[in-house]
């Protein structure tokens, strides 16, 4: 396939878990503290984006330490409109289907569901921190997702699967990456706690989707790279799951975005489901040629 070989790093097994529990372990602490105390997310911001320049910032740091290039994560002009495209087109598809879902369902439920358009940000209990939709809310949010892919995909898909597969190879490298982005995203439940929203068990609950539902994205990016050698498929459709989480709203005559789980749900199995149907069917083409 089309996994990047450009640079082999000289690291030991031991020396690569340090690297990446070091990583991790810095860049959670940032996280929680921004979560928990400096809550830009309730700013006009409506994102923890302190803790995606930082973690920009320490897998740059992290990949200097292991001889590692921008090219060698992923990161370079291969196919790049053509391999965005591909990943804006998988969103597209996905959500349509998924929110045609949503609203057929509300729909039959006497709910009287439409669209409607403003900023949020993200949460599987429900959006919250609504900002008033206008040209500056929109260039922000842009903007912030556009730092959070490439410090989310930057580190996860790139610098930790890379190290993680030149050693013990591809399949232990997207697994070990998508369970700890899974573990990235329990960080909203704790919130929940800490704000008196949640239960503990129903913050335990919630992290369980959190670890899932985020795993099938980052196993199917994951694939993405594999595949491609770059990670502008993953990249791509993550700014745009992102995007329109926080652009485009159900709301209904009981509320707004009730069903958004099974949104995403849907959405997460269909582009996992896309994509390894497309990976298995070049695995065969490549075994005829």
């Amino acid at each position: 396939m089309g996994f990047y070989m450009e640079n082999q790093i000289t690291k030991s097994k031991k020396e690569i878990i340090r690297i990446i529990t070091i990583l991790i372990l810095v860049t959670t602490i940032v996280k929680y503290i921004e979560f928990l105390f400096i809550r830009t997310d309730q700013t006009i911001i409506a994102d923890n984006v302190i803790t995606k320049i930082f973690c920009i910032i320490a897998t740059l740091v992290a990949m200097k330490f292991c001889g590692l290039k921008l090219a060698d994560i992923g990161l370079k002009w291969k196919n790049t409109l053509k391999y965005i495209g591909c990943g804006f087109g998988l969103g597209l598809f996905t959500f349509a289907i998924s929110y045609g879902l949503e609203m057929a369902l509300l729909a039959g439920m006497g709910k009287k569901p439409g669209l409607s358009v403003y900023i949020t940000n993200f949460g599987l209990s429900g959006a919250t921190s609504e900002v008033k939709l206008s040209a500056l809310a929109l260039i922000i949010c842009v903007i912030v997702n556009i730092i959070n892919v490439l410090a989310e995909e930057g580190m996860f898909r790139g610098f930790i699967l890379k190290v993680v597969t030149e050693r013990w190879g591809f399949r232990t490298g997207n697994y070990v990456q998508a369970f700890l982005f899974g573990i990235w995203h329990i960080v909203m439940c704790v919130l929940g706690v800490y704000d008196g929203q949640m239960s503990i068990g129903q913050a335990v609950i919630f992290a369980v989707g959190y670890v899932v539902l985020a795993g099938i994205l980052a196993l199917e990016w994951g694939t993405c790279v594999s595949m491609t050698g770059v990670l502008w498929v993953g990249l791509s459709e993550h700014f745009f799951n992102n995007f329109i989480g926080n652009f485009l709203h159900v709301v209904s005559n009981t509320g707004t975005d009730e069903l958004q789980i099974i949104r995403i749900v849907l959405s997460n199995f269909l582009s996992l489901g896309i994509v390894l149907l497309i990976n298995k069917k070049s695995r065969k083409d490549i075994k005829k040629e």
